[in-house]
Formats: structure tokens, sequence, C-alpha cells
């Protein structure tokens, strides 16, 4: 990007802002180019969270820190529960059945309760 180092700016000046702004996002402007399944826009995401924005304040036992975390967990489940095509109710169930068979003492114990390992039980029909 020399083009961009050759542009003479002031540095405090709203171009040369944008200019350094331009040169810091570059990498990540040519990634999205580079591979078609990204997207230039974050809305998606902000789509995804924005029930749990909304109705933050209703959740029972957010008012403190391992409660908002709690919640946090697993809305994150149910969340990417639905855009891997699972039902989140089966998928959680299902978590739930696991999860005390594991050994948490072992590294990892964790990866077999992602969604990507779930059964095909927990699919969405």
């Amino acid at each position: 990007m020399a083009w961009a180092d050759s542009v003479s700016a002031a540095p405090k000046s709203a171009l040369g802002k944008a200019l350094h702004y331009l040169k810091e996002q570059w990498p990540y402007l040519l990634r999205y180019l580079e591979d078609g399944r990204l997207e230039l826009s974050n809305n998606r995401a902000e789509r995804g969270i924005k029930p749990f924005v909304i109705g933050r304040k209703n959740f029972l036992f957010a008012n403190t820190p391992l409660g908002a975390q709690a919640s946090a967990v697993i809305y994150s489940l149910i969340e990417t529960a639905k855009e891997t095509g699972l039902d989140p109710f089966r998928y959680l169930t299902w978590v739930l059945k696991t999860a005390p068979t594991l050994n948490r003492t072992v590294e990892g114990w964790a990866v077999p309760l992602l969604p990507a390992n779930a059964p095909e039980s927990c699919a969405t029909t």
C-alpha cells in the first residue's frame, strides 16, 4: 500500500487520520477480498446479540458477575446451536446429559461438547 505512504497529509488532519486508519486496516480488507465467505459488516453478529441486549435486564441471576457470566455462556451456546443448524433445546439437553460424564481434569475436556461434535439427533428437522 505504498500509495498511502506517498500521499502527503498532516498526521493530525482528518485526511491524515483516515489514511492512517486505512493503512492499519489494509490487511483485514485484503483478507475480506481473498475469502468470499467473510462478510464486510458485522450486521449478522449485531442481529444475533440484539435479543440478549434487549432482554439482559430480565435474565434471572444476572445481578452478579457470576450470574452474568452464566447467562452469557448459556446464551452463547443457544445462539451457536442456532447458527450451526442445531435445535437449541435438544443440543442443551444433550450437553447437560453428556458433560457430567467427562473428565474435567483432562485438557480439552469440553471439545466433545462443541456444536460440531453434537449427534445428529440434535439437528433441526
